[in-house]
């Protein structure tokens, strides 16, 4: 019985630790994102919105976020300010421009990522039955 009991409070104790060990790899893998996301400018090499390539509209901006959760998007004078989060489990990234015009507003989305790389990533959003799809690289 002695034995069974500490296998019961083996097992209690097991159940605490891993959770947490969960949570600490989550933390580390959003370190990471965070890591990468905030190192460097990025530029949107592709845009296609519902079929149409419009990534020209983009020409010329470039993007800093910090880890703070704000971006800054950056087109000679013109600058707009923004939030972004990321989140590991779902594999998104949300990024809002609340008082930014065309084109930065159709950024404003929870983006599905669909691949990504240190200096690259790609994603695609539906709105109103209409799917986008988004690239940006690191520069």
């Amino acid at each position: 019985m002695k034995k069974a009991f500490r296998l019961f409070l083996l097992f209690l104790l097991f159940q605490g630790t891993f959770p947490s060990c969960k949570k600490f790899v989550q933390q580390q893998e959003l370190n990471a994102l965070v890591k990468i996301m905030t190192t460097g400018v990025w530029v949107v090499t592709n845009y296609s919105e519902n079929g149409t390539n419009i990534t020209a509209a983009f020409s010329g901006y470039s993007f800093q976020f910090k880890s703070d959760g704000t971006v800054t998007g950056v087109n000679g004078s013109t600058i707009v300010n923004g939030t972004w989060a990321g989140d590991i489990n779902l594999q998104t990234i949300t990024s809002d421009f609340p008082s930014a015009g065309t084109p930065i507003d159709k950024l404003n989305a929870v983006w599905k990522i669909t691949d990504s790389y240190v200096d690259s990533v790609a994603a695609n959003t539906s709105i109103n039955s209409q799917t986008d799809y988004l690239s940006l690289k690191k520069h």
